[in-house]
């Protein structure tokens, strides 16, 4: 016998509660594994590949729970005490526990993004690799996983990128300013955006777009669409056309002052 939270409890209930406790961490590992590979294997989509992740590791925690309930040595007392522990512990840390996981209810229900979506929230954006009930990854341009838990998504302005979506065609449209100043007149300006432009106009889905969004005294800042099947693209294909903008736009402005 084991006294815990002044509960006696039989060293065999102990034992067969961290066997099921053992069982059910190796299930969630073998599980996850093996729905991970089958999706990639029949090409299934990202976000419902992490949907269905999410689900059976909701289920295995479940049954974890009605097992050890379940045995017959343990006492209601003991259940109680564990019970009012837990429940202290749930008031102490109810706004990052309890917040966090209710937030992650609130974001599966109302899918701001799913897993593959090329998103900024807040400061950070990138490709979501991953979403659970605690927190959402996403892979950034520098190549490293940022992990942003679901409270703090909440309280960010959230943008997905994703512009249009059916079950044969996926287009993002990624959008990002590019200023100058007064040096090159506008109509130079817009002959160059046509001429990069149109460059990559059979490469992609659909050709890069521009607008003026705003000018004053000192500069002007233009609006560029990007669109892309691929979010991965992004990361290549916004710097790429940023540098030959400025490129050409140096060369316009050298052979100005000739």
């Amino acid at each position: 016998m084991a006294d815990i939270f002044g509960v006696q409890i039989p060293l065999t209930t102990i034992f067969e509660i961290l066997i099921i406790a053992i069982i059910a961490v190796a299930l969630e590992r073998l599980i996850s594994r093996y729905l991970t590979g089958l999706a990639k294997r029949i090409k299934l989509e990202p976000s419902t590949s992490n949907n269905l992740v999410l689900t059976f590791r909701i289920l295995i925690l479940i049954f974890a729970i009605l097992a050890i309930s379940s045995l017959g040595g343990v006492q209601a007392e003991w259940l109680l005490s564990v019970s009012a522990i837990g429940g202290a512990a749930l008031g102490f840390a109810s706004q990052k526990t309890v917040g966090n996981f209710l937030a992650g209810l609130f974001l599966l229900a109302a899918k701001p993004f799913k897993v593959g979506d090329y998103v900024k929230v807040g400061t950070v954006e990138g490709i979501v690799q991953e979403i659970t009930i605690n927190y959402a990854k996403i892979l950034t341009a520098g190549n490293y996983t940022v992990s942003i838990s679901n409270l703090q998504i909440l309280d960010r302005d959230i943008t997905n990128y994703l512009y249009e979506s059916s079950k044969t065609h996926i287009l993002f449209c990624y959008t990002f300013e590019i200023g100058f100043d007064h040096s090159v007149p506008s109509e130079k300006l817009n002959q160059l955006f046509n001429d990069i432009f149109n460059s990559y106009s059979r490469m992609l889905p659909r050709k890069p777009e521009y607008v003026l969004i705003r000018s004053t005294a000192f500069d002007r800042t233009y609006l560029v669409y990007l669109y892309v099947d691929k979010p991965q693209d992004i990361f290549t294909l916004r710097p790429k056309i940023t540098d030959e903008v400025f490129q050409r736009w140096d060369e316009e402005r050298a052979e100005l002052k000739k």
